[in-house]
């Protein structure tokens, strides 16, 4: 006969108890909601490729001056991935993501009355400061509550709405940057759409759930229970006791006497560290540089505005399976293995693309690119939030961030010299061979597929 549980035994902690679950409708609430914000994100990011492209015609502007509209943005999101994962550890996840899409929208909105390229820049810089903090803030909120045996895989889906929102800025670049609609050219009516993130912060802030880890980590016990509990409540899982009693009686999986914050260069951090730098720094080098600049170096290679947002429309679409593949090697494979293959695969296909002339050789290898660079940032961001503890999980992945936004900062800047060198054979040579050391220091990350989140 079994005797009922003595008010002394401990009931397992919340995050086992998250990491049990069956995926239900509050982990789709969850990745949706986030994946919303993600898209938004993405899709300002890729409309300043399409402004660019445009601004080159309409402004008359250099090389040089659009690389600089190009890579402040990036100034600014290196400052707020810094910024936002510090204050993600210390005021909490949701309530930074609120914030930064608050921030960028208002931003964007405002750039569409730029009056020229100084004003542009300014306020493409305050646009960067929201868009850096709200990436690596909203992959550790998704990554804090999956269950373990999908944690990778539910991340991958939250960075596939990546390719909704830059298929989304694609479609914005295609049919309305080239036109001009009552008296005002098409792409500042773009980038007025860009105000839809400001609204969008109120469904963040008051629809999605603070995570139990950083509750436990505060002390506020009661509020981590109640979130646990509406997760198992749409998995099916029925409570056994009160939440009086479970508060009682639940370990917690951080606690908050003992947030002792430690350096991302400590020894038993430092090795993951500089490695995850390593790669979000190439990561950023050679995406950014092709992506941004990819529209207006198929115009200055002799296509026309339209088409040249035509391939890279079509270029885009190819993010979809990549990610979809990532998703599913990620939890059979590992994060490793997936993010050095795919990265491999963005350097190879990066050398080929700067060799095409023509429109089959520029579509196909373009789409290898996206296929696979897509890919490596999905199984990227799923490694980042799994290798650092609660206390210093948002700041270890802002850190890395913003590491990579250096690179983000360098790679539309460089893009002009590396012209003048030798033409796109150069520009995507150099692309190509910073994939390829992305692609060795991902093979120094540690693996956690299918491990407890470290704490």
């Amino acid at each position: 006969m079994n005797n009922p549980p003595v008010e002394t035994e401990q009931l397992p902690s919340r995050a086992e108890r998250l990491d049990r679950l069956r995926f239900g409708r509050e982990h789709g609430k969850l990745l949706v909601g986030s994946g919303v914000g993600w898209a938004l994100d993405a899709m300002d990011v890729g409309l300043i490729s399409y402004v660019m492209t445009a601004l080159a015609v309409h402004w008359q502007l250099t090389n040089t001056q659009l690389s600089w509209i190009g890579s402040i943005g990036f100034v600014g999101m290196m400052i707020g991935a810094s910024v936002g994962g510090l204050l993600a550890d210390k005021v909490g996840r949701r309530n930074v993501f609120a914030l930064t899409l608050l921030v960028y929208g208002i931003a964007t909105g405002m750039a569409a009355f730029s009056a020229g390229v100084a004003m542009l820049m300014a306020l493409r810089f305050v646009v960067g400061l929201g868009l850096g903090a709200e990436l690596p803030v909203a992959s550790t909120l998704v990554s804090e509550f999956a269950p373990q045996r999908i944690r990778g895989r539910m991340v991958v889906w939250l960075e596939s709405f990546w390719a909704v929102g830059w298929i989304m800025a694609a479609l914005l670049g295609y049919f309305l940057v080239p036109k001009e609609i009552g008296g005002w050219a098409g792409w500042r009516w773009a980038l007025l759409v860009g105000l839809v993130p400001a609204a969008y912060a109120l469904v963040v802030r008051h629809g999605l759930p603070e995570s139990v880890r950083f509750l436990e980590s505060k002390g506020r016990l009661t509020e981590a229970e109640k979130s646990v509990r509406e997760f198992e409540k749409y998995s099916g899982v029925v409570p056994t006791v009160d939440i009086e009693t479970a508060v009682k009686r639940t370990p917690v999986s951080v606690e908050a006497s003992a947030q002792q914050r430690v350096s991302l260069f400590s020894p038993e951090l430092r090795r993951r560290t500089i490695a995850l730098w390593a790669v979000w720094f190439f990561v950023n080098l050679s995406y950014y540089g092709a992506f941004t600049w990819m529209p207006t170096l198929l115009l200055r290679q002799g296509h026309s505005l339209v088409r040249s947002f035509e391939y890279t429309l079509l270029i885009t679409l190819a993010q979809v399976p990549g990610y979809a593949v990532a998703a599913w090697l990620i939890e059979k494979w590992g994060r490793r293995p997936t993010l050095a293959s795919f990265l491999l695969g963005s350097g190879v296909a990066a050398v080929l693309f700067g060799l095409q002339t023509t429109p089959a050789g520029i579509i196909a290898a373009g789409c290898a690119l996206s296929f696979f660079n897509l890919g490596a940032w999905g199984a990227l961001y799923a490694i980042g939030p799994e290798i650092y503890p609660t206390a210093m999980r948002g700041t270890g992945t802002g850190a890395a961030s913003a590491a990579g936004r250096v690179a983000a900062i360098i790679a539309p800047l460089s893009v002009p010299l590396l012209l003048a060198t030798g033409g796109n054979p150069v520009v995507f040579g150099v692309f190509g061979a910073s994939f390829l050391i992305a692609a060795g220091s991902a093979l120094a990350l540690p693996e956690r597929r299918h491990k407890e989140m470290v704490e």
